[in-house]
C-alpha cells in the first residue's frame, strides 16, 4: 500500500510538473503570437515609411528635371522671339522701302528720278533684311531632356525583402560561469558575411529550462557586439540561473534569436537576520553595526561610528528593548552576534565581508543553529571563525571550540568566506587579492548559518558571489597536497 502511494505521488508530481511546463509553453505561445500581431504591425509600418521615402525622392527629383526643362523651353522661347522681333522691323523697314522704290518708277524728271534711284539703292544696300539671319537660332527639339527609366524600373520590380541572418547557435561547452562573470560564446551556423553585429539578451530566473513569461524579469540587452563571445561581468548571482539568448544582425535586419539556454549560477544568496541580533547591535539587510543605545538612538548616521560609544563590552549595559524589538532575546550579554536568515546544506558557496576601518572588533564565521544566547563565535565546538580585535593593540586570530590561533599576516579590509559543506572546509581569504588567510577542516553535521560579531563599528555583507577562480584553484592545490607547505601553513586539521 505504502508503495503504491509513493508511485501513485510521483505519478501526480510528474504530471503537476508537465501541466506547469504546459501552462508555461502556452504563455509562451500567446506571447509569441502578441508579438508576431505587433511585429507585423511595424514591419508593414517600415515598409510605408520606406516607399514613402523613395516616392519623396522621385518627387523631389521629377520636380528638379521638370524644373531643368521648363527653364530651358523659356530660354529657347525668348531667344526666338528675340529673332522674331528682328525680323518684323526688317520685315517693316523692307515693305517701306519697297513702296518708296514703286513709286518713284512713276517720276517723269530724269534728274529727279536718278537721284531718287541712288537713295534707294543706297538704303536697299544698307537695309536690315540684307543682314538678318534667315535660320532659327535654337532647335525646337526637346528630346536630350528625355528620360529612360528601363533600367530603374527593373531595378525596382527586382527590390525584395533583405536576406534574413540566421539564428546564431550558443556553444554551451564554451560558456563558462566564473569569478562573478558569465561568459557566453556562439557560433553563425554557416558563415555570413553580412552579418555586421549581435546582440545578447539576458535575464535573471529562479527556473530551470525554458525562459517564463509571467512573472520574470524582463530580458536585459547588450547591443552591437562584433565577436562571437561576450562576457558579462560584476554580476549578482540573486538567483539560482540565468537565461541567454543571442541574434545576429546585418546593416537592416535582426535574425532569428538563437535558442535560449539557462546557466546555472549557483547562487547563496542571505540577509542579515535581525530577528536573531543582539540587542546593542542594528541590523539593516546587509550591514550591521553596533549601537551602544540598544536600538533607541537611530539618529546615528548609518556606516559611521557614534563618537561617544567609547565605553568597553563589559560596561555597556543591556537596554530594555523597544516594543518593535521586545520579544528579541536570541543573543544577549556580550555575545554580539547576528546570523544570516539562510543555511548551508550542501555545496560549496562564497560571501564577502567589508568592514569600517574604525571597527573596535569583529568576528566573521560560521555556526550550527544551537548557537547560546551567550555563546561568541569560535568559543564553542559548533562555530568557527576569525577574530580582529583593534582594542588596544591589532590582533589577528582563527577561532574554535575556545581554541585560538594568532594569525601573523596584515588584516585585509576586505574578507572572503569559502564554505565547502560537502567537503568540510571554511577558508578566510584576503578578498582583493584572493590570498588564502585560514583554513578549517572538519566535518560538518549540521546546517550551517553565516555569523557575524561587532562591537564598535559596522560591517556590510556582499552575498551572491561565485566562487572566484584563485580559491578554487587554492582549494584543489589543497586537496591535492600533503605534508608541510607554505600553502598549508595556515590550515587547520580539526576533528
Amino acid at each position: 500500500m505504502d508503495e503504491q502511494r509513493e508511485t501513485l505521488q510521483r505519478i501526480v508530481s510528474t504530471l503537476a510538473n508537465k501541466n506547469d511546463e504546459i501552462h508555461n509553453f502556452i504563455d509562451m505561445l500567446n506571447h509569441t503570437i502578441e508579438n508576431v500581431q505587433i511585429n507585423s504591425s511595424n514591419a508593414i509600418s517600415e515598409l510605408d515609411e520606406e516607399f514613402d521615402g523613395l516616392y519623396s525622392v522621385l518627387d523631389e527629383m521629377k520636380g528638379s528635371m521638370t524644373n531643368t526643362i521648363q527653364q530651358e523651353e523659356a530660354s529657347k522661347i525668348q531667344t526666338l522671339q528675340d529673332q522674331l522681333s528682328q525680323c518684323n522691323d526688317a520685315l517693316e523697314s523692307s515693305e517701306e522701302l519697297l513702296e518708296l522704290a514703286v513709286q518713284s518708277l512713276d517720276i517723269k524728271d530724269p534728274e529727279e528720278f536718278l537721284k531718287t534711284a541712288r537713295q534707294i539703292k543706297d538704303r536697299v544696300t544698307m537695309a536690315s533684311a540684307f543682314r538678318i539671319s534667315l535660320k532659327p537660332k535654337v532647335s525646337d527639339s526637346m528630346s536630350h531632356l528625355m528620360v529612360d527609366f528601363t533600367l530603374e524600373r527593373r531595378m525596382l520590380q527586382a527590390v525584395k525583402f533583405l536576406p534574413v541572418p540566421k539564428a546564431p547557435e550558443i556553444d554551451l561547452a564554451a560558456c563558462l560561469v566564473a569569478d562573478n562573470c558569465i561568459t557566453v560564446a556562439w557560433r553563425m551556423p554557416e558563415e555570413d558575411s553580412r552579418v555586421d553585429h549581435f546582440i545578447l539578451e539576458y535575464k535573471k530566473t529562479n527556473f530551470d529550462g525554458l525562459p517564463r513569461v509571467k512573472d520574470e524579469q524582463r530580458w536585459e540587452l547588450i547591443d552591437y557586439i562584433k565577436a562571437t563571445e561576450y562576457t558579462l561581468s560584476g554580476l549578482k548571482f540573486d538567483t539560482k540561473y540565468m537565461n541567454l539568448r543571442v541574434q545576429a544582425c546585418n546593416k537592416a535586419v535582426a535574425g532569428e534569436y538563437s535558442d535560449p539556454v539557462t546557466l546555472e549560477t549557483k547562487a547563496f544568496v542571505f540577509s542579515l537576520d535581525s530577528t536573531s541580533s543582539h540587542l546593542n547591535l542594528k541590523v539593516e539587510d546587509t550591514y550591521v553595526e553596533w549601537d551602544p543605545t540598544g536600538g533607541k538612538g537611530q539618529e546615528k548616521i548609518k556606516g559611521k561610528e557614534n563618537k561617544s560609544s567609547t565605553s568597553s563590552p563589559k560596561r555597556t549595559s543591556i537596554s530594555p528593548r523597544s516594543s518593535a524589538r521586545g520579544s528579541r532575546d536570541r543573543f544577549i550579554g556580550e555575545s554580539y552576534t547576528v546570523l544570516g536568515d539562510t543555511a548551508i546544506e550542501s555545496g560549496q558557496h562564497y560571501w564577502e565581508v567589508r568592514v569600517q576601518k574604525d571597527c573596535k572588533s569583529y568576528s566573521v564565521g560560521v555556526t550550527y543553529r544551537n548557537l547560546g544566547k551567550f555563546d561568541q563565535l569560535g568559543k564553542t565546538n559548533s562555530s568557527w571563525c576569525i577574530h580582529i580585535n583593534n582594542w588596544l593593540q591589532t590582533t589577528f586570530s582563527a577561532k574554535h571550540n575556545n581554541k585560538t590561533k594568532i594569525l601573523d599576516i596584515p588584516v585585509p579590509d576586505r574578507i572572503g568566506v569559502y564554505c565547502d559543506f560537502d567537503g568540510g572546509h571554511l577558508a578566510f581569504y584576503n578578498a582583493n587579492s584572493k590570498e588564502l588567510l585560514y583554513t578549517f577542516r572538519t566535518k560538518f553535521t549540521q546546517p550551517l548559518l553565516p555569523g557575524f560579531m561587532i562591537w564598535c563599528g559596522g560591517l556590510t555583507v556582499n552575498t551572491g558571489l561565485q566562487v572566484p577562480s584563485p580559491v578554487k584553484t587554492l582549494q584543489k592545490n589543497e586537496n591535492g597536497l600533503s605534508g608541510s607547505t607554505s600553502s598549508l601553513n595556515n590550515i587547520a586539521y580539526i576533528t
